[in-house]
């Protein structure tokens, strides 16, 4: 899997180096086996009951939402339904318009090809991708400058499936070739807790139903950060207890960690203290913002506020980011009158 942008921080859903460990063990490979996301799985096993049912393939499917829950994984499983081989890159992995059409012409029929990331595709391979999803064929440039010509080569029929975080990123035209779009919802307290104890067994950590939940509650909607919680706090109970996750444990490891009872860990409070303390509740520039606590814009943009937006304790304004009444309460900080009028402006 191709590494993110974004990476060193245990509540970031971005993929790291270290949940290699373990995760192809993990990786549910049945939808029967795969938690959550109960629309789609609905959706697609009568998709590809009757794709299989006419001898066909699936037809192109997008799949969106943000990191970490489970765009990858679900990739596989269609393939293993489907009876597929699949062969899995990036968008960034492909610079030029032969890493493209070296791994198109080596498609067999019916394989699924996975394209990770895939509206950082350049345009000019994206337009590459039309002619293949749509009639199943590449162009391949031979020679060059006026003694170069176009070859056409047939592909077999496979299946496309492209992941992003940034569905808005994509063209129309690309996304308009796939003919099933599938969002990714956040997952709830109760699924996170059939996947942690799901993990739990397949990595052997004995776990008790209130360490679950403890885990579970703090993952922020998201299985790949519950299953990175899961292997820290089992250190803590192999290190500081009998090797048993119970609540004490866990809270015992999650304190440690800065991880509160809402999953928000240091940075999330420092922005939300910087918001507060030195801009009097906002608003503020995220410019501003981000050179106070000494982090990049971009990285405070797309890491850090889309969580604190989903649990209302920022807002978006024209004039900058402010700190809400939700953020006051959580941090348990006053709000004076100057803060409430910001607010309320």
């Amino acid at each position: 899997m191709i590494q993110s942008e974004f990476d060193g921080r245990i509540m970031s859903a971005a993929y790291e180096q270290a949940d290699s460990e373990g995760e192809e063990s993990l990786r549910p490979r049945r939808l029967a086996d795969y938690i959550g996301q109960s629309k789609i799985k609905g959706n697609l096993e009568i998709y590809i009951q009757a794709a299989k049912s006419r001898g066909e393939c699936l037809d192109h499917c997008l799949l969106y939402g943000p990191p970490g829950l489970g765009k990858t994984t679900l990739a596989g499983i269609i393939a293993n339904e489907m009876d597929a081989n699949i062969v899995i890159t990036s968008g960034p992995a492909m610079e030029k318009a032969g890493d493209l059409a070296a791994i198109l012409t080596n498609l067999q029929r019916g394989d699924v090809l996975f394209i990770d990331e895939i509206h950082r595709l350049s345009r000019a391979l994206e337009e590459r991708l039309y002619n293949a999803m749509e009639d199943y064929v590449v162009d391949i440039f031979v020679g060059k400058g006026a003694a170069a010509k176009s070859i056409q080569i047939d592909l077999p029929r496979f299946t496309l499936i492209g992941a992003t975080t940034r569905a808005g990123q994509l063209s129309s035209p690309l996304k308009s070739r796939f003919g099933v779009e599938m969002r990714l919802e956040m997952y709830t307290p109760e699924e996170l807790c059939g996947i942690v104890r799901r993990s739990a067994g397949i990595l052997g950590i004995p776990i008790e139903p209130e360490g679950v939940e403890e885990i579970a509650m703090r993952s922020r909607g998201t299985p790949r950060i519950a299953n990175r919680l899961l292997k820290r706090v089992r250190d803590f109970a192999q290190v500081k207890g009998n090797g048993v996750i119970d609540r004490k444990i866990a809270r015992v490891a999650l304190a440690a960690l800065e991880i509160d009872e809402l999953g928000l860990d240091n940075i999330d409070r420092l922005m939300l203290t910087s918001i507060i303390e030195n801009y009097g509740g906002g608003p503020v520039g995220l410019e501003t913002l981000a050179a106070s606590i000494g982090e990049e814009a971009i990285t405070l943009e797309n890491v850090y506020e889309p969580y604190l937006l989903q649990m209302g304790f920022i807002s978006r304004t024209p004039r900058g980011r402010t700190a809400t009444v939700n953020a006051y309460r959580h941090l348990g900080i006053p709000m004076s009158g100057g803060d409430q009028l910001s607010f309320e402006v």
